[in-house]
């Protein structure tokens, strides 16, 4: 029988939760079928944009295959689409586009009664309350030859100047909204080129990218193979979504797939190529001076328009800064914390709350983990925990808030940082451990240390009880320990309320040598 390593157990879950984002089959194709229905009641020959055959076209994640559903149950999903007409009359100015494309979209009942409050750029249809999603229809206009440049395209691989993908678009808050006719004086966006270049970077050289054969398209077909690098952005959206649960302020996904996709490595799995992207992403974030402002500032340039910085509102908002560089710092944390997880059981269980998913039935035979009767997991110790002196807790457990442990340790005067739990240390030394914890208040701190091997058993000096600590209230999240005997040890923290423990931290291995 093949041995799955943790590793390829993390990835496959990875894999699981990924596919769980998805939004289905049966709400992808209402998506399709409402604007396809929009775009044709666009170009019906009693419309007066009918000579300059106004299609519509999705846009953003939905072009890319990284959308995700909902967080909540009664949220939207909000489908970007492109309005696009070739040509237009020669005196339109972006405010005639968007009215005439507006009006017609008015001249249907049933999408008058859906049609919201005009948006800066888009015109937005919402749908009833059972399908859950939202058209956002942004007008635009390309030359005559546009559709053999994306025909070319979207065929084959074709190494062209994205800027030949580019359409022209509206935008009311601009100065020549209603006075400007000249297309090459309007706002340009890129979202072809820019799908064009994202597909490039998440293509595999290997068999494997054979999954993913076609390339953009127009339509694009529902998929639920994907490549890592979708599958990874799936993920850091979702987690993003969670951490800020409906903060403005929250890092925008444009960022997101655009450092994403830059810090791609070609990995062939999504652990891989989720760890590498998370470790690279706010590295890749440039700094440029900006004689406007006459400071530095942060740049993360559109890779089909390097002239536009998707991060040109951190100048403006600072939270929007800070709450990246958080997410980052969060998830490099969480990262770390669930890859020092022993067993696959152990880091679903840390995850779950990050990503507010369940472990399906199906799924839990792939990672071969058992669910008990209420659909959660059951986590079993390891059996390299199961030692007879360690001592159960007494109290109930519900773990409705985390404790993180983190050591360092002092040898011959110097203070040494353990990144990782699981270092081997020398014997001799002093170790500093400090539990952080987000609960806002608890009665107590308890703290167990497990000790193994010869040498202490040998004294009789194993350990395995769980004992308060010394020092009352926020005091008592820091322990002191020394390195007396050679073997694989471990501590754990307890954070109890009320008589039940509110937090526990899982086993921090110290290995001595």
């Amino acid at each position: 029988m093949a041995v799955i390593n943790l590793n390829e157990q993390f990835n496959n879950y990875l894999q699981e939760l990924s596919n769980t984002l998805d939004i289905t089959k049966e709400q992808y194709d209402s998506a399709v079928n409402s604007y396809e229905a929009v775009g044709n009641w666009l170009a019906d020959e009693n419309s007066l944009l009918h000579p300059y055959k106004p299609e519509i076209l999705p846009q953003g994640s939905f072009l890319l295959g990284t959308m995700i559903k909902a967080t909540e149950e009664d949220d939207d999903l909000d489908i970007d689409l492109v309005c696009r007409l070739i040509g237009k009359k020669e005196d339109w100015t972006q405010y005639d586009l968007k009215t005439i494309v507006g009006n017609r979209i008015k001249d249907n009942e049933t999408y008058k009664e859906r049609l919201q409050k005009e948006g800066r750029r888009c015109w937005t249809i919402k749908y009833s309350h059972s399908r859950k999603f939202h058209l956002d229809i942004l007008p635009s206009i390309v030359s005559q030859d546009y559709e053999i440049v994306l025909e070319k395209s979207f065929i084959k691989f074709a190494e062209q100047d994205p800027e030949e993908l580019a359409i022209r678009i509206t935008d009311r808050e601009l100065e020549n909204y209603k006075s400007e006719p000249e297309p090459n004086n309007w706002p340009k966006s890129n979202p072809f080129g820019y799908a064009d270049w994202f597909q490039k970077q998440a293509s595999l050289d290997i068999k494997k990218g054979i999954l993913f054969e076609e390339r953009v398209q127009p339509v694009p077909q529902y998929k639920e193979d994907k490549l890592p690098l979708q599958r990874a952005i799936q993920i850091l959206k979702r987690h993003r979504d969670l951490m800020f649960k409906g903060d403005e302020d929250k890092p925008i996904s444009i960022i997101i797939t655009t450092l994403a996709a830059q810090a791609y490595g070609k990995e062939t799995d999504v652990l891989s190529a989720l760890s590498n992207i998370i470790e690279k992403m706010d590295v890749l974030i440039e700094e440029k001076y900006d004689p406007e402002l006459k400071k530095v500032i942060k740049w993360i340039g559109n890779p089909v328009n390097p002239e536009e910085n998707f991060a040109d509102k951190w100048s403006l908002n600072n939270t929007k800064q800070k709450n990246f560089y958080k997410w980052i710092l969060v998830l490099k944390d969480e990262l770390k914390t669930a890859l020092r997880k022993g067993d696959i059981q152990s880091i679903i269980q840390y995850l779950k709350s990050r990503f507010g998913t369940q472990v399906t039935n199906e799924a839990a035979i792939k990672l071969g983990i058992s669910l008990n009767k209420e659909n959660s997991i059951q986590v079993k110790e390891r059996s390299d925990f199961d030692v007879p002196h360690r001592q159960k807790p007494v109290w109930p457990i519900q773990q409705n808030y985390e404790v993180k442990i983190t050591a360092k340790y002092i040898k011959d005067g110097g203070y040494y940082w353990s990144e990782l739990n699981g270092d081997v240390l020398p014997k001799r030394c002093s170790i500093n451990f400090h539990a952080k914890t987000n609960a806002p208040d608890f009665d107590s701190v308890h703290w167990q240390v497990v000790n193994t091997g010869s040498e202490a058993e040998r004294v009789g000096k194993l350990r395995g009880s769980i004992f308060p600590a010394k020092t009352a209230g926020v005091g008592g999240l820091k322990h002191t320990e020394s390195t007396l005997y050679v073997g694989t040890h471990w501590i754990e923290c307890f954070i109890v309320k009320n008589g039940v423990c509110i937090a526990k931290s899982g086993e921090y291995i110290v290995r001595i040598n």
